[in-house]
C-alpha cells in the first residue's frame, strides 16, 4: 500500500507497541453480545505478538465523563481473550503509575489491555500532557481503528506526532479497499447512496457527483429530489425546504457529466408499519395521502443495469426502508445482484455506514462484497472527501518519523 507506513515497515521484536484499536462492542448484561469487531482486529494483534512485540491496547468506550465502572474495558478484555485463545492481561488505567508498571512487567509477545482512554479529559481535548504521559509507554505507536480516524484524540492522532507511526492490518486493508473504490478507481464508478435524509449526506453527494460516473440516489433522501422536480410524493419523508439544494446538486452532476439515477417508480403504502397493503405506482400517480417506502420494480431493474454497466461500485445507505418487510425488497434485490456481479469478478464493491452493513447481513450478501466498511462516521467523511486526522499522521513523510 503506497503512502502509508504499514507493519511491513517495522522490526517490533522487543518493541512496546502501543496499538490502538476499536473496542466499541455492544454489550449484554455485562458481556460483549457481538464478537466482529475484534475478529477483525484480532489478525493485527496476533501478528504483533508472534514478531515479539509487547502488545499494549489503547482503546475508548462510549462516552464517560470521567472514571466510570460500567464504561470500563475489562470484559471487553476478557471476550478478546477468548476471540484471540491468548491470555490478554488487564491494567485499570491507561496513564500514570498502575500503567507503567504493566508495561514494565510485560515480557516479548505478551498482550496487555489498558483502561478506556477517554476517562481522562485529555483524550478528546487531544492535551499534549496527555499525549506525552501516553508516549511514555511505548516505543511505536500502530493505529488500527479506522472508525475513530475522524477524531483527532489523544490515542487516535496526538501519538502519531510524538511516537513513529504505523497502520495496523485492518487500518492497511481499509485504506486499500477505499483508495480502489474513490480514490484510483476503475471506472465506470457507480455510486448508491440512500437513507431518509438528504441533509445529512448533502456534502457527500456534492464530492461523489465530481468523482463518479453514475449516482443511484435512494430511500427518503430521494423524494426530497423528486419534490424538486415538480413531482407529488404524497405523505412521504420529504425535505421540501432542501428542494434548491437538490437542484443545485443535480446541476452539478450535469456539468460534472454524472448520470443521476431517481427512481421512476415507488413502492407506496398509507401505513408506516411491517407487511402494510402495499402497491407499485409510477412517479405520476401516487396518491397524495400515500407514503413512499421502497424504490419500485422498474427502478430496481434500472439500478441493476447501472450496476451492470460499472467496474466498481460505493454503497452508503439503503434504497427503502428495508427494516420492514416487504419494503426491504429494492435494498436487497441491488444488494444480491451486486454480490453476484463481485462473485463473477466483474465488479470491485465497497459499502459502508451502520445501516448499510445491516441491509447487507439482512440481504445475505455482506461477506461476498469485495470491502465492507463499519467504521459509520469516518467512512462517511472519507466519501465527503475530507482529510481524516488519524490516518493523515501515518502518511510517509508526515511528524513522528
Amino acid at each position: 500500500m503506497s503512502g502509508f507506513r504499514t507493519l511491513d515497515d517495522v522490526d517490533v521484536k522487543g518493541k512496546r507497541v502501543l496499538l490502538r484499536v476499536d473496542l466499541n462492542v455492544p454489550m449484554d448484561n455485562g458481556r460483549v453480545s457481538d464478537t466482529t469487531r475484534l475478529q477483525r482486529i484480532a489478525k493485527t494483534i496476533i501478528e504483533l505478538s508472534e514478531k515479539g512485540g509487547k502488545v499494549i491496547i489503547l482503546a475508548h468506550f462510549g462516552r464517560p465523563k470521567g472514571p466510570d465502572p460500567k464504561e470500563s474495558l475489562k470484559p471487553v478484555a476478557i471476550a478478546l481473550g477468548y476471540v484471540l485463545l491468548r491470555h490478554v492481561e488487564f491494567a485499570s488505567d491507561c496513564v500514570g503509575e498502575v500503567a507503567q508498571k504493566a508495561v514494565a512487567a510485560m515480557k516479548d509477545g505478551e498482550i496487555l489491555c489498558l483502561e478506556n482512554t477517554r476517562f481522562h479529559k485529555g483524550e478528546e481535548k487531544n492535551d499534549p500532557a496527555f499525549v506525552a504521559e501516553l508516549a511514555k509507554l511505548g516505543d511505536i505507536w500502530v493505529n488500527d481503528a479506522f472508525s475513530c480516524a475522524h477524531r483527532a484524540h489523544a490515542s487516535t492522532e496526538g501519538l502519531g506526532h510524538v511516537l513513529p507511526a504505523y497502520a495496523g492490518r485492518t487500518m492497511e486493508a481499509e485504506l486499500d479497499a477505499l483508495s480502489k473504490a474513490l480514490e484510483a478507481p476503475t471506472h465506470p464508478v457507480i455510486a448508491i447512496v440512500g437513507g431518509s435524509k438528504v441533509s445529512t449526506k448533502i456534502d457527500l453527494l456534492e464530492n461523489l457527483v465530481s468523482k463518479v460516473d453514475a449516482l443511484v440516489i435512494g430511500g427518503g433522501m430521494a423524494n426530497t429530489f423528486l419534490h424538486a422536480q415538480g413531482i407529488n410524493v404524497g405523505k412521504s419523508l420529504c425535505e421540501k425546504d432542501l428542494a434548491a439544494t437538490a437542484q443545485r446538486i443535480l446541476e452539478k452532476a450535469e456539468s460534472a457529466n454524472c448520470a443521476i439515477i431517481l427512481p421512476v417508480d415507488a413502492i407506496v403504502a398509507y401505513h408506516f408499519e411491517a407487511n402494510a397493503p402495499s402497491h407499485a405506482y409510477g412517479l405520476d400517480a401516487i396518491p397524495h395521502d400515500g407514503m413512499i417506502l421502497d424504490v419500485g420494480p422498474l427502478s430496481v431493474e434500472r439500478i441493476n443495469a447501472a450496476i451492470d454497466d460499472a467496474a466498481t461500485l460505493v454503497w452508503n445507505g439503503p434504497v427503502g426502508a428495508f427494516e420492514m418487510a416487504p419494503f426491504d425488497r429494492g435494498t436487497v434485490q441491488a444488494a444480491k445482484h451486486s454480490a453476484a456481479r463481485t462473485k463473477a469478478g466483474k465488479l470491485i464493491s465497497v459499502a459502508g455506514g451502520g445501516d448499510t452493513v445491516a441491509a447487507l447481513n439482512h440481504a445475505g450478501v455482506a461477506k461476498d462484497f469485495t470491502y465492507v466498511s463499519t467504521a459509520g462516521g469516518a467512512f462517511l467523511e472519507w466519501m465527503e472527501g475530507k482529510p481524516l486526522p488519524g490516518v493523515e499522521v501515518l502518511r510517509t513523510g508526515s511528524a513522528g518519523h
